[in-house]
């Protein structure tokens, strides 16, 4: 009978206990960690590094406190959620942090906008002039010839036109001072200028 009293006083005394436990802090008590389960809580984080399925770079994010003692937090890809290390990662992305690009999709050109590029280019070959200085030695001879390559350069530089050798008509070098109309050859399908048979690139070449 005694045995029996006596575990009656212990059960309303763990009874007492437990309500009591229940008005407090929570987090306080390591009793009500293992009623709940203290596997389910989650760490607040800082990234450090952006990581897939987690977050970018300087996000807080939400992880289980293993995950963040085991791995995060001994590679440095994380950091708590305080105030002084939320201060440093914000700084420290300031500095280093790269701009990110934003992606420019360019949609593909069709034939017509190809033609177009190649019309309008054709017409600037045929209204520019292109301006070469050289040397001479007697009378109008030059003292280096100007080639067929040192024409498509200066094509490229002056007027920001891309041709190739193949697309000028230049049996010999020009050899002497003067202005000069050198044919072009382009595809058949760009159409000639109003009054021409044939586009010709305008070159002069002047004394230095």
């Amino acid at each position: 009978m005694a045995h029996t009293q006596c575990g009656k006083k212990i059960l309303r005394q763990i009874i007492k206990d437990g309500s009591s436990l229940c008005s407090t802090n929570s987090i306080t008590q390591p009793l009500l960690y293992s009623g709940h389960g203290i596997r389910y809580r989650r760490l607040e984080v800082i990234l450090t590094t952006s990581i897939e399925k987690l977050g970018k770079a300087g996000e807080t994010v939400k992880v289980a406190p293993g995950y963040f003692r085991n791995h995060l937090m001994p590679k440095m890809l994380a950091v708590p959620n305080i105030e002084k290390f939320a201060y440093l990662v914000r700084e420290q992305r300031k500095i280093y942090q790269t701009k990110e690009v934003e992606e420019v999709k360019v949609a593909p050109k069709t034939e017509e906008d190809k033609m177009k590029e190649y019309q309008t280019a054709a017409t600037r070959l045929d209204n520019a002039l292109l301006v070469l200085r050289r040397f001479i030695t007697t009378g109008n001879d030059l003292h280096e010839p100007v080639a067929k390559d040192e024409l498509v350069s200066e094509v490229a530089r002056q007027l920001c036109i891309r041709i190739e050798p193949e697309n000028l008509h230049l049996p010999s070098p020009l050899s002497t001072l003067g202005e000069f109309e050198v044919p072009l050859r382009l595809p058949k399908s760009i159409p000639l200028p109003e009054g021409k048979v044939q586009s010709t690139l305008n070159v002069k070449i002047r004394r230095k």
